[in-house]
C-alpha cells in the first residue's frame, strides 16, 4: 500500500523546475509538487491553455495528477456548498447540469 502512495506522490519525469520569488539563489528552484500540478492543469483547463495543460501534466505522474485534480475538485465543492448554504451534492450536481436528486 505505501509503495502505491509513494508512487502517486513522487513524480516519475523530471519536472520543470518552480522559481520560489524572495528565495536565495542556492534554493530558489524545487520541483512542483502533485498539488501545484493539478491547480495549475485545472486553472489551464479553464483558460484552455493547452500549452500549459502539457506543462502541468509532464511534473508529476498521471496518476498523481489525477489525485490532485480529485482533491481539487472535493475541495472546491465543498467550499461552494458552504458558500451557498448548500450539500456538497446539490452543488456537485448543479455544476454538472444535472437534475436535483
Amino acid at each position: 500500500m505505501f509503495d502505491k502512495l509513494r508512487r502517486l506522490l513522487v513524480p516519475s519525469r523530471t519536472a520543470t523546475p518552480v522559481t520560489e520569488p524572495g528565495a536565495s539563489p542556492r534554493t530558489r528552484t524545487r520541483q512542483p509538487n502533485l498539488f501545484e500540478a493539478a491547480a495549475s492543469y485545472v486553472a489551464a483547463t479553464a483558460d484552455d491553455d493547452q500549452d500549459r495543460m502539457d506543462e502541468a501534466s509532464g511534473w508529476v505522474s498521471p496518476e498523481a495528477l489525477s489525485f490532485g485534480v480529485s482533491e481539487l475538485a472535493c475541495r472546491a465543492v465543498i467550499a461552494l456548498a458552504r458558500e451557498r448554504d448548500e450539500s456538497p451534492e446539490k452543488v456537485a450536481r448543479s455544476l454538472l447540469g444535472l437534475p436535483a436528486v
